[in-house]
């Protein structure tokens, strides 16, 4: 049981390296998956990932459960394999998801053998990115059974390896890129098995060894790995690539316009996204780009005169910074969120773009836009939008890309931060790329007109210009521009609106004041009283209600009781954009369920003489599954709440998620300390009660006051403001595992259940928490979370058993 040094004295290893190593690489193949088929894929898949990673987890905990040889072997067997299984398994699974291509619209095609293909194809990679997760799983399942009583050190280790890896990745992803961060994850499951290794025979040190190598080799060279086979509905760039470049964003390509030498094409996750044009920086050479007649001149016209000062939130190759200068603009702060596309554009390909970024005036910078905003003190006469969450949002529309994702530039908060930033006489301006229903300009003139009312401006006819370009935009998609003033319009803006209407081709007028045109619901949602607005949102056959920061989900078009009813029929080419993202959330909600229940509860079946003599299983489910669901509900809310503060997506992912993590790490080390749980745990909810108050209502006025520290200070302040959460969190866990570990007479196959339950509670919470946050918000996700920890603190309580500092023999580890 005991290992002995020299002289004869006892001692036993903590194993808290090892299980950091293990939560360490787990994290890491997570968070680099999600930007894979992010790319590989869309966007909304990547909660596909998440619940995988949950799964495959949990999965771990069920096979050592029912595995009596595992239970049977000794703690650094189990170990040692479990590591080159993860490390083999990680390689593997990476090479099979990057040959394997599908057409993911194709699914929804029932019934064709198109759909049955792809269906299949999707449940290979499925399986694939699931294999990763089961040797770390393994790993702190045996840990945690065998072990009960150093449970806290053990979950402080395992949580301190994720918030390192959060800390990490990011940087890695943009430095070596997705597919080698990967192969990083399987080289240091391969160095813990070279670790382990001595200590169960020299001879199995050249498997590990051998498994490192390769791992190693493949992460200082991934040109040697395959490259991803994008879905079939994605753009590839024609001819050999200029750029292919992994950021924290997106992953970059750049390649040759074919046929037009003075435009390179941008490519977002695969996806057309904009352009660089050539310029020598002369103003007339702009001519060659016949702005007049292109819908980017409306903004100019309607203003009459050449900005001073001016805006443009999402940048991107400098199209619109073009269009500025060609029209006289003084001033130009282009902000442009992803750092890959603002370095080509501002150095690698400066002399094709003509030094754009250091023209007169032209200030690139690499930022958040709604960030920009609320930190800036300066007030434009151009505020523009040319659809800032890259133009892989629109011109994704026939894919569905960005359907699920959240967007803090078109709420409500954002659009009246950026009409209170217009000088007199300003406009805002947002284009989108529509796609015959015009539901992102409806959605966005709601939005809009919410936005004026809570400015003050109670009849919005005078304040709004709407038009559509037929057949302009990328992939020929119509585009949608849309004017907004804080003041009243002037005769003389409508007028030259509609002159500028009339030179631009295929351009027609949707909504100008006084302005007959045809019905369309951009004009409906204008002219209705504000008294029956409601009722004509609950009528319209797709959800196009304003969206605010507390539900953000501005391409979430289709409601889900809609989803469900429609769910049996197969999608159309025209109705997929507007259906995919939900069908996929639904779908994931639905595979959770089952394959948490197939993978993480039904195996226990194998064991049921020893599940009968599991004590109070219902109460202990519950405790562990309440905490589950609760975690994941407070986790994706607060990374959706700093995200303003801290301006930057990438690190509300990586800062919120390693702030959270290391503090529940701390607080289940100092659960190893309770004498008084029954005291303690009633203090620790009171204290995430208390927190979910203060997020709820003083989390605002607090980031407002600090939107001007440096980044660093705001870094620091999210640390300090989540760790008393964290702390609160940390002792829950522990405590549930301790106590049921107490109960029975098979403390390390309940401890695996537990460990089971609290991840198929993680993985259905997962999917849960988004389809909530889309139809009720945050704020109510957050209040369910705390509701979750409730209904936990109650069942703990109710499972009562032996005294904590009561030890089992057979819980202890075996080092032999």
């Amino acid at each position: 049981m005991a290992r002995h040094v020299a002289g004869g004295r006892p001692w036993r290893r903590s194993y808290h390296a090892e299980i950091l190593l293990a939560s360490f690489s787990s994290l890491v193949i997570e968070i680099s998956y999600t930007r894979i088929i992010s790319y590989k894929l869309f966007y909304y898949y990547v909660y596909l990932i998440i619940g995988l990673a949950l799964l495959g987890v949990g999965t771990g905990g069920v096979v050592v459960a029912i595995s009596r040889r595992l239970r049977r072997a000794s703690v650094d067997s189990v170990l040692f394999w479990s590591f080159s299984f993860g490390a083999l398994a990680t390689i593997v699974a990476y090479l099979v998801v990057a040959f394997t291509r599908l057409d993911t619209l194709a699914v929804w095609r029932y019934g064709s053998f198109a759909s049955t293909k792809s269906f299949i194809m999707l449940v290979v990679m499925c399986l694939c990115v699931f294999s990763s997760f089961v040797a770390p799983g393994i790993i702190a399942a045996t840990l945690f059974g065998r072990r009960p009583e150093g449970i806290g050190g053990l979950y402080f280790a395992d949580l301190l390896g994720a918030g390192a890896a959060c800390a990490l990745v990011v940087y890695l992803v943009s430095s070596i890129g997705a597919p080698a961060t990967v192969m990083f994850a399987a080289a240091t499951m391969a160095l813990g098995a070279l670790w382990l290794a001595p200590r169960i025979g020299l001879s199995f040190t050249g498997i590990s060894a051998a498994l490192l190598a390769l791992a190693v080799v493949l992460t200082a060279a991934p040109g040697l790995l395959p490259a991803q086979r994008l879905d079939s509905s994605k753009t590839p760039i024609q001819g050999t690539p200029l750029v292919s470049k992994w950021g924290p964003v997106f992953h970059v390509g750049l390649g040759r316009a074919p046929g037009i030498p003075d435009l390179l094409n941008l490519y977002h996750d695969g996806i057309l996204a904009a352009g660089i044009y050539r310029w020598n920086g002369k103003r007339s050479f702009l001519r060659r780009y016949d702005f007049p007649q292109d819908p980017r001149s409306i903004p100019f016209a309607v203003l009459g005169a050449s900005p001073e000062r001016e805006a443009i939130i999402g940048a991107a190759g400098g199209h619109e910074v073009l269009a500025s200068i060609y029209y006289g603009a003084k001033h130009i702060d282009a902000v442009e969120l992803d750092p890959v596309t603002v370095k080509l554009v501002t150095t690698t390909y400066a002399n094709f773009d003509g030094h754009l970024a250091q023209a007169p005036g032209v200030h690139y910078i690499n930022a958040d836009g709604r960030s920009f905003i609320a930190r800036t003190s300066k007030h434009y006469k151009l505020i523009w939008y040319p659809a800032p969450d890259s133009y892989a949002a629109t011109n994704g529309a026939l894919a569905s890309a960005f359907v699920l994702s959240e967007s803090y530039l078109y709420t409500t908060n954002a659009l009246v931060a950026n009409l209170e930033h217009l000088s007199p006489g300003g406009i805002f301006v947002a284009q989108f790329g529509e796609f015959s229903l015009d539901l992102r300009a409806a959605r966005f003139v709601a939005t809009a007109r919410q936005a004026l009312a809570e400015l003050g401006v109670k009849d919005p006819r005078d304040h709004m210009l709407v038009a559509l370009t037929q057949t302009h935009f990328l992939g020929n998609i119509p585009l949608s521009t849309i004017i907004i003033s804080r003041g009243t319009l002037t005769k003389g803006a409508v007028r030259r609106f509609l002159a500028s209407v009339h030179q631009v081709p295929e351009t027609t007028v949707l909504y100008a004041p006084n302005v007959r045109v045809r019905t369309n619901p951009v004009q409906s949602i204008v002219r209705t009283p504000g008294n029956k607005l409601a009722a004509f949102y609950a009528s319209y056959p797709y959800n196009i209600t304003p969206t605010t920061d507390n539900d953000p989900y501005f391409w979430h078009f289709v409601r889900f009781g809609t989803v469900v009813d429609q769910y049996t029929q197969p999608l159309s080419s025209i109705n997929r954009e507007v259906a995919v993202g939900e069908r996929v959330l639904v779908l994931l909600l639905g595979l959770s369920i089952l394959l948490s229940a197939v993978f993480l509860l039904l195996p226990f079946a194998t064991i049921r003489t020893v599940w009968r003599r599991l004590p109070r299983k219902f109460l202990s489910g519950t405790f562990f599954a309440s905490v589950g669901i609760g975690f994941m509900f407070f986790e994706v809310t607060l990374m959706q709440l700093w995200n303003l503060f801290l301006g930057y997506p990438t690190y509300s992912l990586t800062v919120v998620l390693a702030s959270l993590l290391i503090f529940t790490g701390v607080g289940a080390i100092l659960s190893g300390r309770v004498k008084e749980p029954r005291t303690v745990l009633p203090l620790a909810f009171v204290g995430i009660a208390t927190l979910t108050i203060f997020y709820l209502l003083g989390l605002k006025p607090l980031t407002n006051a600090l939107l001007d520290v440096a980044l660093a200070g705001r870094i620091v302040t999210v640390f300090i403001a989540m760790a008393p959460l964290g702390i609160c969190f940390g002792l829950f866990m522990p405590l549930g595992l301790r106590r049921i570990a107490n109960l029975g007479e098979h403390p390390a196959q309940y401890v695996a259940w537990g460990w089971a339950v609290n991840g198929f509670a993680s993985v259905v919470g997962s999917a849960l928490a988004t389809i909530l946050a889309m139809s009720f918000g945050f704020d109510f996700v957050l209040n369910l979370g705390l509701v979750a920890y409730a209904v936990g603190m109650a069942a703990w309580f109710a499972i009562g058993g032996l005294p904590l500092g009561r030890r089992r023999a057979s819980a202890s580890l075996d080092v032999t």
